[in-house]
């Protein structure tokens, strides 16, 4: 009877360890995209944060891909574990990169490009239809790029116009040179990747979103949304992220 209690105390004690080692991840950093900033977030974020997630918002500089994982790696370094990134468009190219970072544990992409090592972000969608939304950029003198407000209005199709005009206000230009850039590093090689496509998209063809999840061998989620998904359909999309703390967990504790 003793050596069967010891069996069994030893069995609820894995058991327990288990379940602790699966705890959800607590920590969460979004990366907005270009002509944008962390306010992009802004309805997702009150919803992590009423679960009692920590929830970081990256404030791109969108000058560089260098720059941008630079401001990226400086959020990750002040979460205390593991950590969630999630990536919208652009920053997608970011995560990828940034998310190398041994904190990271899973990788959400909301309507984001996903690139391989060696590809050129700005030539990933040429196998596409161009994109109606980024059918007449504006480039100043030092190579800034932004967009003109009829493109936030077609960037946000399922938002109400004067959101869009506010988003096109606010915006935040991108540095033409950064969609030159290729990732040093693609981290959804090595690490669980969710993906939700928009299927409403008019910055990134939808086809292109289900490829690159596809490529990623990402659990992908599709939303009948706009590029922004994260302003027209944020529980959706919190959802997606919540359900990756919860499995990532999972996954790292079943490799140790």
């Amino acid at each position: 009877m003793k050596t069967l209690n010891t069996a069994v105390f030893a069995t609820v004690l894995s058991l327990c360890v288990a379940t602790a080692g699966a705890a959800p991840v607590k920590n969460i950093v979004l990366v907005h995209g270009a002509f944008a900033d962390g306010s992009s977030w802004s309805r997702v974020i009150p919803i992590l944060q009423a679960k009692g997630y920590n929830v970081t918002a990256v404030q791109n500089p969108l000058t560089s891909l260098a720059d941008d994982v630079a401001a990226t790696n400086r959020a990750l370094a002040q979460q205390d574990g593991p950590t969630i990134l999630v990536g919208h468009s652009w920053a997608g190219v970011v995560i990828t990169e940034a998310g190398m970072d041994p904190k990271v544990v899973g990788l959400v992409y909301v309507a984001a490009f996903a690139p391989e090592e060696g590809e050129v972000v700005g030539e990933l969608g040429k196998a596409y239809p161009p994109p109606p939304a980024l059918a007449a950029p504006i480039v100043d003198k030092d190579g800034f790029m932004s967009l003109p407000i009829d493109a936030f209005l077609k960037f946000g199709s399922d938002l109400p116009a004067s959101e869009a005009r506010v988003a096109a206000a606010t915006q935040g230009p991108i540095h033409a040179s950064a969609f030159a850039a290729k990732v040093s590093a693609a981290a959804w090689k090595t690490k669980p990747s969710w993906y939700i496509v928009s299927k409403l998209d008019n910055a990134i063809a939808p086809d292109e979103e289900r490829f690159f999840a596809k490529r990623m061998k990402a659990k992908t989620t599709e939303l009948n949304a706009s590029h922004v998904s994260m302003l027209s359909q944020p529980k959706a999309v919190a959802q997606v992220i919540m359900d990756a703390t919860e499995k990532a967990a999972e996954s790292s504790a079943s490799s140790h």
